[in-house]
């Protein structure tokens, strides 16, 4: 491993989740009113309904498989007889069924605003630089699939993945080793992955956590005053 896998692996999963913390919190406290998903419903309808529905059904089982498929301790699936290379199976099918969904909402949602003049000019920077982030870390996840299918035939890579997250979490000492000899697109899915939390306080995509928002901040943040001006 060079130093640079021990950065990226090693070093560079707590820099993100030290920014992705302080930086939901500073605005979260801080800037509550800005707390929102900023819709642009009312700028276009058609694309939006169709691409934001497939894009989020895709994301959210992507989302959730990675996290139990990643996490949850190697023993458990053997309690329930799964064997590592039937668990891979099972992540390769659901992975790919899930990844192109989200991948064909998220070209839909990405023609929309970068060819709609009005959505586009009415984006901000990070609203195209997530959205093609996204983009390009599922299309890195669904590129790595006929590496686990062709090359990876007893489920060890998968088995490798979920030690190298869960030993990252529980903040253990080698988790980079892990990844030890991964081919390249496995580390930039991984990379892109991590990114993408630490680009998460900064964009939109805080309305992820809308529902914490609305319990806790309605309640204690200032009251938004409106006032109506007359031109009498």
């Amino acid at each position: 491993m060079s130093y640079l896998d021990y950065f990226l692996f090693g070093i560079y999963p707590y820099i993100v989740l030290a920014v992705f913390v302080v930086g939901s919190f500073v605005r979260f406290v801080y800037m509550p009113l800005n707390w929102k998903s900023s819709s642009s419903e009312l700028l276009e309808k058609d694309q939006l309904r169709l691409g934001s529905n497939l894009f989020h059904i895709g994301i959210i089982a992507l989302f959730f498989g990675h996290l139990g498929g990643l996490l949850t301790p190697h023993y458990i699936f053997g309690l329930f007889g799964l064997t590592d290379k039937t668990h891979q199976i099972v992540e390769i099918y659901a992975g790919s069924i899930s990844g192109i969904i989200c991948i064909i909402g998220a070209i839909i949602l990405i023609i929309r605003r970068f060819f709609n003049d009005l959505l586009y000019n009415t984006s901000t920077t990070m609203d195209l630089v997530v959205l093609l982030w996204i983009f390009l870390t599922v299309a890195a996840g669904l590129m790595s699939l006929p590496y686990s299918y062709l090359l990876d035939k007893n489920g060890d890579w998968l088995v490798n993945f979920g030690n190298y997250a869960q030993s990252i979490v529980l903040f253990k000492a080698g988790a980079v080793n892990y990844l030890n000899g991964m081919p390249f697109i496995y580390k930039l899915h991984i990379f892109m992955g991590l990114t993408l939390f630490l680009l998460l306080p900064f964009s939109r995509l805080v309305h992820i956590f809308s529902g914490v928002s609305i319990f806790f901040s309605y309640p204690l943040r200032a009251k938004q005053i409106l006032r109506r001006y007359s031109s009498i």
